[in-house]
């Protein structure tokens, strides 16, 4: 009911032409906050504003022609909007702006230019730029290399609940990476990013699980979040798994199910997943002709 008067008021003011109203009601549509879900319209609403110079509105129009969420994607349109949001000082934009330069997406890649558009929107609290930033320290990705300072980062971001810095944050402690080494420190990481359905995390939790790493070996646990991973297209989780099923531990052996994990993994370019699909599946040829 409250959402459906929010939606109400916005419409009021979208009507008289209010950038800011237009804006927020097309978050209505996008998201299905009072109104019907309709992400065309979203867009239309978020257009309207953008024309007016609203950064939110810019954003929002470039993540729906990254996405292609309404519209056809258009990653150049989207670095176009994020760009003159970003130029607005707004957060969310620098960093959609600077992922957009890390995996040169819409633009060719710019280390320096990502790092610095991170450091802007981590400097407003964004925490998703605070993770990025971390990564670009972990791996002097447009900054000089400093495994504290990526520490620093993932801890800033991971207190306030986000999932790959608290995955991140966990792999610098179950490595000693900037950090003194604290795999039970890892394994409390993995699992608040697991419980938020982080596959990396989920993955993660699965290998200490396997090897008793910071927490006492449990297969029968780490198939449970191997399989959540896997279930999430995670191809270090289906791989894993597949061998799980291939040699029968902790899970019946079942090698069919095996091939199917391997096939998907592979699908994804994972080398020791192609590999062991290559051995079995020449092995089935080999029975098959051994058969006839």
């Amino acid at each position: 009911k409250d959402e459906a008067a929010a939606a109400k008021g916005f419409e009021a003011l979208a009507a008289a032409g209010d950038a800011n109203g237009q804006c927020c009601l097309g978050l209505c549509f996008h998201n299905g906050w009072g109104v019907p879900k309709d992400v065309a319209r979203a867009v239309e609403l978020y257009r309207k504003a953008a024309a007016q110079g609203h950064a939110q509105g810019q954003c929002n129009l470039g993540f729906c022609y990254e996405n292609g969420s309404g519209v056809t994607a258009d990653l150049t349109e989207a670095v176009k909007l994020y760009s003159l949001a970003a130029a607005q000082g707004l957060a969310r934009a620098q960093y959609f702006l600077g992922s957009c330069y890390f995996n040169g997406r819409g633009v060719e890649k710019h280390a320096s230019e990502a790092a610095r558009l991170f450091h802007l929107a981590s400097a407003k609290g964004d925490i998703a730029a605070l993770c990025n930033l971390g990564l670009c320290y972990r791996y002097g990705t447009g900054v000089a290399q400093d495994h504290a300072r990526a520490v620093h980062y993932y801890q800033l971001s991971a207190a306030r609940g986000f999932a790959e810095a608290q995955c991140c944050l966990g792999l610098c402690y179950e490595r000693g990476t900037g950090v003194g080494k604290d795999q039970a420190r890892a394994v409390d990481l993995y699992r608040a990013a697991a419980s938020q359905g982080y596959a990396f995390a989920e993955y993660n939790l699965g290998v200490c699980y396997y090897n008793g790493t910071g927490v006492k070996q449990n297969v029968a646990e780490a198939i449970r979040y191997y399989t959540l991973a896997a279930s999430r297209g995670y191809a270090s989780a289906e791989f894993f798994l597949g061998v799980c099923h291939e040699t029968g531990h902790g899970v019946d052996k079942d090698i069919d199910e095996a091939i199917r994990l391997y096939n998907r993994a592979a699908q994804q370019n994972h080398t020791r997943a192609r590999e062991s699909l290559a051995r079995l599946t020449a092995v089935a040829g080999q029975g098959a002709s051994e058969g006839k």
